[in-house]
Order: C-alpha cells, then structure tokens, then sequence
C-alpha cells in the first residue's frame, strides 16, 4: 500500500491536501503531522504524531523516528519552514514534494526572495529588512522575513524600530490581490498555472474567483523565474494589481498552497500532478481552467466523550458539523 505523509495537517494547507488524496488516491494510507495531537485535519488520516515546529533543534530527529515507524513512500509539506529543512534531508529520506534546499531557501525568505526577483530583472515589491529601513511609517507594512503565509503582517506600524533582522518592510500596496499557482515538472516545464482574485481573513483566502485578465504578464514572470532558478513541484505568487493593472508580486511560497483544495475544482489538481510527477511517474493530466468562485466556511470535527489528549485519525469515531 502507498503511503503519504503530509505535514501541518493543523492549517488549512495541509487539510485541502489530504481531502484531494482522499478524493483521487483512495487507495492511498494517509500519515499525518503536525504540532498538535488533535487537529482539524487528523480525522482524514490514518496515522498521525506530533512533532515540534521546523526550526526547532529536534525537529529532524523525530522526523526520522517517524519514518523509521511508518513505510512511507512520498512526504508532502505544507508549511515554508518544513519544505525547506525537509529538502536538507532528500538524500535520506523519501522523496520529498519539493524544490531542492537551496531554491526553497530563498523562497522562504522574503528579502532574499526581493533580491532574486531584481537579479533577474522581475517586478517584485521593495523590500527592506527592517533593521535597515529609514523611510516613513506610513504607507507600509511590516511582515514577518521567513515563512507565515499571510500571518503576522502589520500595515503602517507604529514604531518601525521595534522590528528586528526578522521582519521586512514593504510598500503598503494598494489594488486588488491575486494568487497564482503554478506547476513545474521533474523535466522543468511549466505544467500550468492558475489565478484567483482573493479576499483573506487572519491569512487565509476567504473569498476567492478565477481570473485570467493577467495570464499574459504572469505567464511571463513564471517563465522568467523558471529558467533561473531551480523548481519543482507546485509553488505560488501573491501579487498586487496596481491601478494600472500591472503585477506587483510580494511573496512567493515554494510549496502548494492554501487554495489546493479550491483549485483542484477548476481544473488545477497540483496535489495529484504532485503524486503523478514525484512518485508514480503517470503523465499528468492536461490543465483546463474552469471560470467560477468559491467562498470558504468554518467546520466543525466533533469527537463525542473523548479528550484531547489522545490521538484523533479516520478511525476514530467523530461528527461534521
């Protein structure tokens, strides 16, 4: 049996994975991980544990008592921090879904991301580290430099110099924000790509339609980045549309994102590409955008007379509501 073990199964990312596995793979004995024993995701796996966050110094080391537990064949991950020190391990451990180490340093870090983009001649927000900024307070805003998705940002902060070599300012760009999710093959093809129009509450897309008004510029970025870095796998660009429709992007996360689970229902089903092109080798299916928009709900998994300090999987009894 082919087993898969997708990490931060807590957040919304990891969770719209393991619905996509259970929907195309079910055949597939799902792992699951994440910083809580009991979490919104736990009920879609067959097995879950607990591990400390990725930058903790014993992170790798449960990840390997994991693997040594499990038989598993294709780790997923859904957070910046563990794509990144997971791809440190590619050499012993199985196939990780992902860019190589270096390409999702980078990506992980905001400034370093900046820095890139201006090397080889893309549009991207200027982005100072904050220690470093001596601009005004108004008309920015302050964000976390590593990872976070859209968590922790702080728009025309009060004081600028409360912030550290861990945060970035950034213009507080005005317009309508998009996200764009592309694919790239093991042979280093664009596979396709996907754009939505979004609203977000606490960093997580809310709202969100399908758009193609800016295929041509993005089309462009995406190519450019491609042949200059080394990708793989699903990746994503958050972007601004100015007034004069022109694409600013700010961040880019090396790993599929938040909206899988919406985009997989408009023809961009990167978690299957992911199984097809880093673990089966079938050819991955043609993408055929479909127009529409999706609202996101709040759901409940209800584990009736049971606590929260034992382990929660698919087999355990538990309601949706």
């Amino acid at each position: 049996m082919t087993t898969v073990l997708v990490t931060g199964i807590g957040g919304n990312v990891g969770q719209g994975i393991l619905r996509n596995l259970r929907q195309d793979r079910p055949g597939f004995r799902l792992v699951g991980t994440d910083i809580h024993l009991v979490n919104g995701g736990s009920h879609l796996c067959d097995k879950t544990y607990v591990l400390p966050y990725a930058y903790e110094r014993t992170y790798l080391d449960v990840v390997r008592e994991v693997l040594r537990s499990e038989t598993v064949d294709l780790i997923i991950p859904s957070t910046d921090y563990e794509t990144y020190y997971l791809s440190t391990l590619r050499a012993e451990i199985p196939i990780v879904a992902c860019s190589p180490p270096e390409t999702n340093k980078m990506f992980l870090d905001k400034f370093m991301t900046y820095q890139l983009f201006g090397r080889v001649g893309l549009p991207f927000a200027q982005t100072t580290v904050a220690s470093e900024y001596t601009g005004p307070s108004v008309g920015i805003v302050a964000k976390p430099r590593e990872g976070r998705g859209s968590r922790g940002v702080i728009p025309n902060p009060s004081s600028v110099s409360r912030f550290g070599n861990d945060y970035v300012i950034q213009p507080l760009l005005t317009g309508g924000e998009i996200t764009t999710s592309f694919f790239i093959d093991r042979n280093r093809r664009l596979h396709g790509m996907i754009t939505f129009r979004r609203m977000l509450s606490a960093g997580t897309t809310i709202l969100c339609e399908v758009v193609d008004d800016y295929n041509g510029q993005l089309l462009a970025i995406v190519s450019r980045l491609n042949e200059c870095v080394t990708i793989r796998g699903s990746c994503n660009i958050q972007s601004m549309v100015t007034k004069d429709n022109e694409i600013v992007p700010f961040e880019v996360n090396g790993r599929i994102s938040g909206t899988n689970s919406i985009r997989s229902h408009f023809g961009f089903k990167d978690v299957e590409y992911t199984v097809r092109d880093f673990l089966t080798g079938e050819t991955l299916e043609p993408v055929v955008i479909k127009k529409g928009c999706a609202a996101r709900i709040l759901m409940d998994v209800i584990f009736p007379e049971q606590t929260l300090a034992t382990e929660k999987n698919r087999y355990v009894h538990f309601e949706l509501q």
